[in-house]
């Protein structure tokens, strides 16, 4: 068994854990605009069948004065504890296809460990690929997609879905030097940093949870569950678009966002448009069927991998 430096402390026995699945990760605690990787990895563990893989030991890498546990108190005592956790999950999509997602807290502290531990139980369970998700405000209006910025090896989905690609200087999180060290190791690896609109930023936009899932679905394949949020996000949008037409300055906001947002996007499409992986041209949902076969045809065309089984 590989070496995890005592951080990780596993809930089920590994030789039952399955070997050769996908990892989806989001980590919360800097820069979730949108609340978009807390609503979409909460709603994949409130709807999807899951069980504990593993948890990371916090009083190693948690700060707690920073970041302050709950505890509950009942008029005259205390009841209850709940200690943050940072933990994988063996999970299983609408197909009963099985993934691991590793979710919870950034960590404060040993990032190289922590970075370290990821890679040992990414080689011990030959994990055939990891896709993780970020977001990050930015001046966009919430009348367009939701725009990406893609990094990692996967050149597919590189050209294909990233909207902005800047070349400057930016604060990392933890799954930053995760991606970069599972990169220069050669392990399939993909990082979505979604583009909110700065105005919703400090919200729960169903939207960027939705479009989270759908991004995740463009790399790995994976379906998931989305009337909920589809639904959520109808009711936030009408609730926005009834306050721009009671207030002007916000109406005229987004409109200025709207011709800066057009105008970029003629001279920035990427190859693919940017629609989400589970609609035809028109936008409209296909049947089940239509996705299994979507489905198949996906899987077939995917180079299968030396190093890891088939999937």
């Amino acid at each position: 068994m590989a070496n995890h430096d005592n951080l990780l402390q596993f809930s089920m026995e590994p030789d039952s854990v399955p070997r050769g699945l996908p990892l989806v990760a989001g980590l919360t605690g800097f820069t979730d605009s949108g609340s978009a990787v807390s609503q979409f990895t909460e709603y994949i563990l409130d709807v999807m069948q899951s069980k504990v893989v593993a948890v990371f030991d916090p009083d190693e890498l948690l700060d707690y004065r920073a970041r302050r546990p709950t505890i509950y108190f009942d008029q005259d005592h205390l009841t209850g504890y709940e200690p943050p956790r940072l933990a994988i999950h063996l999970v299983h999509d609408e197909m009963n296809r099985p993934f691991l997602l590793l979710s919870g807290y950034e960590p404060d502290f040993k990032w190289e460990r922590f970075s370290q531990a990821v890679l040992a139980f990414v080689d011990e369970f030959d994990v055939v690929e990891t896709t993780w998700v970020h977001a990050i405000p930015m001046p966009v209006p919430h009348t367009r997609p939701i725009g990406v910025t893609v990094s990692g090896n996967r050149r597919d989905l590189v050209e294909s879905k990233s909207v902005w690609r800047p070349h400057t200087q930016v604060p990392s999180n933890a799954m930053h030097l995760v991606e970069y060290r599972l990169d220069t190791s050669g392990h399939n690896v993909c990082g979505f940093v979604l583009l909110v609109p700065n105005y919703l930023a400090d919200t729960e936009f169903p939207n960027a949870a939705l479009t989270s899932l759908e991004f995740i679905t463009s790399a790995t394949g994976l379906l998931f569950p989305t009337d909920r949020l589809r639904e959520e996000g109808r009711e936030f949008i009408a609730r926005i678009d009834e306050q721009l037409t009671t207030n002007d300055e916000l109406a005229k906001m987004v409109r200025k966002l709207e011709r800066r947002y057009d105008d970029y996007m003629k001279d920035n499409m990427p190859n693919e448009m940017l629609r989400s992986p589970l609609t035809d041209e028109d936008g409209a949902l296909p049947s089940a069927d239509e996705i299994a076969a979507e489905l198949e045809a996906f899987l077939s065309a995917r180079p299968h991998h030396d190093d890891g089984p088939e999937r």
